[in-house]
């Protein structure tokens, strides 16, 4: 089983690149983020003539998640139970999707495809609200694991944080700015604390984000901000994992790259 996560940055303007990627990829199993689209607007016909059944939630023109896979999708879940809401009234927005999958061996796995809030400023609400986000997300999953320590279950997507100095092209770029901050740093490795494991860092090197401004891509000063938390039943199981840097080349890419996993069993 191969599965990828990608922000594609509205489905609607890429839809002819994914179909491309999957095609060519050959990847099982697609999570995307930030759709920006509802269920209605969503593509889905060249999917389906790609031979992948699609699960989607988005509420309206922002954010938005949907996964795509060839695999039998037997269980769909629009939130994970505990996420939190932004905005006056509080709004729970499109950005966590988890579908349950059946292998041809029978084994079922969970794939989470989730768009982590930015944060927009370490002063700003949405930075709070960033971290509730991933606190409630941290205590859900560890209720997984608690009910069953056997779950096959992948948390994957952009998540909006870049845990190490190195993830980002220059630490001095980003003095007192959002991502890179110790409070997120520490929200992103609890999930570690709780025995999952991050299984693109020991493989693979590059960044995943890539900004359409200043020539970003061109002088390579991206950052690492999309990864692939697997439980402890199903780490074992990952053979190799690939960031498709060529994606951010050529027209209308979006501005990151998928991150590619490959399961053995």
């Amino acid at each position: 089983m191969k599965f990828a996560t990608w922000n594609v940055n509205s489905i609607r303007t890429r839809v002819d690149r994914v179909i491309a990627f999957l095609e060519r990829s050959e990847v099982d199993v697609l999570a995307m983020q930030e759709i920006k689209c509802t269920p209605e607007q969503f593509p889905i016909e060249p999917f389906t003539a790609a031979g992948y059944e699609v699960a989607i939630h988005g509420l309206n023109q922002w954010n938005g998640v949907a996964i795509a896979s060839r695999l039998p999708i037997v269980k769909v879940q629009d939130h994970f139970a505990d996420q939190p809401g932004f905005g006056e009234p509080k709004v729970v927005e499109a950005r966590a999707l988890g579908v349950t999958l059946r292998g041809e061996n029978e084994k079922e796995t969970c794939i989470w495809s989730l768009y982590v809030p930015n944060g927009r400023e370490l002063d700003h609400p949405h930075y709070a609200y960033k971290l509730d986000w991933l606190r409630k997300l941290r205590s859900d999953a560890q209720s997984w694991l608690a009910a069953d320590p056997k779950a096959r279950i992948a948390m994957v997507g952009d998540w909006n944080v870049a845990p190490f100095d190195e993830d980002v092209w220059d630490m001095s770029a980003f003095d007192g700015a959002t991502h890179v901050s110790e409070p997120e740093r520490q929200a992103f490795f609890a999930f570690a604390e709780d025995g999952w494991t991050e299984v693109t860092r020991d493989r693979v090197t590059n960044y995943t984000f890539w900004d359409y401004q200043r020539l970003r891509f061109p002088k390579n000063e991206g950052m690492r901000i999309d990864f692939v938390y697997a439980s402890p039943a199903l780490a074992p199981s990952v053979s190799a994992a690939q960031i498709d840097r060529n994606e951010r080349k050529g027209k209308g890419a979006s501005d990151h790259v998928p991150v590619i996993i490959t399961l053995k069993d």
